[in-house]
């Protein structure tokens, strides 16, 4: 028996899976396979079967990441079946295929704070976790106890905070390894004002962000004592188009898809953004968008 064949009867597998339906942003190629694993159990099991010639690559609900137009030639790992939640007194362990905005709003329930930004932010917890992401002056490493790795062998092991050098919109993880869960120590408030932070959060986003258009989120990291997208209207790209890609005219640090945008166009803008703000300003911003298959 194949090893595809194999890791059918432990989820969900399929060859030739187009990846841009799968992106915030709408674009990018196929993946030579996607597997979408029923629960950790089948996770861990699938591991030692994928032969080790055969790159990884988990893919959440596909925000923060430009995938090349060409694909990716490897194994995609859909983690939305690792998706249990449980809370112990103010202790939350969250498998990594949970959405960030339902976490935030379980938390709310149960009258635990720290996590309200991540009701504004697109994307799986897994990937929250291996970027370090955050909003609104809170961030993952605030409140991350440790994460449970997979690593390619089939080993399963934990990590604590202070062992992941997390940093601004970093962290750092063994080599191939994956996250499939991460605990998180909160503290008790009241549910009701949690609550209405979380909406107050959401409203701002919504009122500065492009949010009606197919986007990436935010492109470049935010140099220090600056905004990446002061910079970029500062060198005069806001509504810069390439193809249907556009710099937003709303908030210059999103690259909006205006309806059947390639990858190329994208790139094409980002590294434009890149070009005139180290011309400019002598800033080098540094890309926030995870990229696939594709370099500056």
């Amino acid at each position: 028996m194949s090893w595809q064949a194999e890791l059918q009867a432990m989820g969900k597998m399929a060859a030739n899976v187009p990846l841009a339906p799968r992106t915030t942003l709408g674009v990018g190629g196929e993946a030579a396979w996607l597997f979408r694993p029923s629960d950790k159990a089948n996770l861990i099991a699938a591991m030692s079967m994928i032969p080790q010639d055969i790159s990884l690559f988990p893919l959440g609900r596909g925000s923060n990441v430009l995938i090349a137009d060409s694909g990716i030639d490897g194994l995609v790992l859909d983690l939305g079946g690792i998706n249990t939640l449980m809370v112990e007194g103010e202790t939350i362990k969250v498998g990594a295929g949970v959405r960030m905005s339902k976490l935030a709003q379980a938390a709310a329930n149960h009258g635990l704070t720290g996590l309200e930004f991540m009701a504004t932010v697109p994307g799986d917890l897994g990937g929250g976790v291996a970027m370090n992401a955050g909003a609104f002056r809170q961030q993952v490493s605030d409140v991350l106890l440790s994460v449970d790795v997979l690593h390619r062998d089939g080993r399963l092991t934990c990590i604590s905070r202070d062992a992941l050098d997390m940093r601004y919109r970093y962290t750092k993880l063994p080599q191939g390894a994956l996250i499939v869960s991460a605990t998180f120590k909160l503290e008790t408030s009241d549910a009701e004002q949690i609550k209405t932070t979380m909406r107050e959060m959401r409203s701002k986003r919504s009122d500065s962000q492009p949010l009606a258009l197919p986007n990436c989120g935010s492109v470049f990291k935010n140099p220090e004592g600056d905004f990446a997208a002061r910079l970029i209207e500062s060198v005069g790209l806001k509504g810069e188009q390439r193809g249907k890609a556009r710099i937003s005219d709303v908030h210059a640090n999103f690259i909006v898809n205006a309806g059947g945008a390639s990858s190329e166009d994208v790139l094409h803008l980002i590294r434009l953004a890149k070009a005139e703000v180290k011309k400019q300003t002598n800033i080098d911003l540094e890309p926030e968008v995870k990229l696939v298959g594709c370099s500056l």
